[in-house]
């Protein structure tokens, strides 16, 4: 097996390589649009590649008979474009299915596309998503991540392809940046957080090895093909628990601030920081019993695992 991934300087593509470059029996082609970071050596690094709607794939993709798409457009603070969601849609949306379908005139068999749980929503409360539910993308991301699921279903149709959606919340590990990397550093300096009240709500969460053990599964698992799995830890937490977990494993003390969380709500909105707000205190819970049941799928590590090895990191 020859296996593309895209996006591989990124905290998921990068750990894809990785373990697959470990694991060994497979060619490994890296395809990066940034400099790459603590790749292996004997993995094919391809450089400049940038998705878009006129990206040529076909020297990259010659030989390869599997592809982890991990590349897009990320969420953008402070977006400056004209047009968000039109931005989101021409590398999200037409990125994805260019190179999908050049992945098949190549002779690709597998295309496993790592999308987000943000196409199932923003948030649940009385039932964990599962693969089944209704989509509902909050954010012009999860709607471009939604539209790219809907080609990639429509080409495996009318191909053959064999598409494997895999859907993570917040991933966490060693460089992981955004909401998690922002806690990390606030713990480390020793900041108060005003979280110590936010006890009661559960969210799930996905370690960085576990997501890419799934993604691994997804390869090489018969039953993986035209399906859509949830990725997730197996084991759900409060914001608060989160924090003095991540803290334990930092070998520092957690600074916890009881604040009632309506006043952390109407700080949001007034702020326009609602959607952070919503991350931090509300529920997320995802259901990971069909990669369970339909793969024999089970999380290699867990949540304290996790966070012991994203501290290694804080720890150097």
């Amino acid at each position: 097996m020859t296996v593309l991934v895209t996006g591989a300087s990124g905290l998921v593509g990068s750990a894809v390589v990785r373990r697959l470059v470990e694991l060994g029996g497979c060619d490994v082609v890296a395809v990066l649009h940034r400099r790459p970071a603590n790749l292996p050596a004997s993995a094919h690094v391809v450089r400049g590649m940038e998705m878009g709607v006129l990206t040529d794939w076909r020297p990259a993709l010659t030989g390869v008979t599997a592809v982890v798409h991990c590349a897009a457009r990320v969420h953008v603070l402070r977006d400056t474009v004209e047009d968000p969601l039109g931005a989101f849609r021409a590398v999200n949306v037409e990125g994805t299915l260019r190179l999908a379908r050049q992945a098949f005139e190549a002779g690709v068999r597998r295309f496993v596309f790592v999308s987000s749980i943000g196409v199932n929503g923003a948030a649940t409360y009385d039932f964990a998503y599962t693969e089944d539910d209704l989509p509902m993308p909050h954010s012009a991301y999860a709607q471009s991540k939604f539209e790219a699921e809907q080609g990639l279903r429509r080409l495996a149709q009318e191909t053959g392809l064999e598409v494997t959606i895999v859907r993570p919340p917040l991933v966490y590990g060693p460089e992981a940046t955004g909401n998690f990397g922002a806690l990390v550093r606030a713990i480390a300096r020793g900041l108060p957080l005003p979280l110590g009240a936010v006890t009661r709500n559960r969210r799930s969460f996905v370690a960085i090895d576990n997501l890419v053990d799934l993604i691994l599964t997804c390869l090489n698992h018969c039953g993986a093909a035209q399906q859509v799995f949830l990725a997730g830890d197996g084991e759900d937490l409060s914001t608060a628990e989160l924090v003095q977990r991540m803290a334990g494993a930092m070998g520092r003390s957690a600074r916890l601030v009881d604040v009632p969380i309506r006043f952390l709500q109407i700080l949001g909105t007034l702020t326009g920081k609602s959607s952070v707000v919503q991350s931090l205190c509300g529920n997320l819970q995802v259901d990971i019993s069909k990669a369970e049941a339909v793969l024999g799928w089970k999380p290699p590590i867990g949540v304290n695992e996790g966070l012991r090895r994203a501290a290694v990191q804080w720890r150097k």
